[in-house]
């Protein structure tokens, strides 16, 4: 993939470095002049996809998440990347409301507002090894 611009940073899996993560994304993406419920979008998934890795990934342990955005023309590619403990059962993973975590009264809907406000969302995971989240969105003309 050829992309017009894109960017990629590595920081601490720490849950204050959540809202760097937003920051980040809406630097790259304003260039385009998305509107606001399209940064909004956007903004909300990568905070969702980065509290997963946080949380999920990491379960409080060390690590670093990656964090790329990248355009072509009008569309966005994000990923979000951990090299946690990984997710053995995606399919349950997506499922709205479940959640591996309910002891942390977590809600279980990281991946379904990921999936309401990206176009595509794809996920890959390796027990062990870790999670990446690679999302799309074509953002509307003027």
């Amino acid at each position: 993939m050829q992309y017009e611009n894109e960017a990629r940073v590595f920081f601490s899996a720490r849950s204050e470095n959540e809202f760097f993560a937003r920051l980040f994304t809406a630097g790259i993406l304003t260039q385009l002049d998305p509107t606001i419920a399209e940064m909004t979008d956007i903004k909300t998934a990568v905070s969702e996809a980065v509290t997963n890795a946080i949380i999920h990934g990491y379960e409080k342990q060390d690590g670093q998440v990656e964090l790329f955005c990248g355009y072509a023309e009008n569309k966005v590619y994000i990923e979000v990347a951990d090299k946690g403990k990984g997710i053995a059962d995606i399919s349950q993973a997506r499922e709205p409301l479940y959640t591996s975590k309910p002891e942390m009264e977590r809600s279980g809907m990281g991946f379904t507002i990921m999936e309401t406000f990206m176009d595509h969302v794809r996920i890959e995971s390796t027990v062990g090894e870790g999670t990446r989240i690679f999302m799309e969105k074509t953002l509307a003309k003027e």
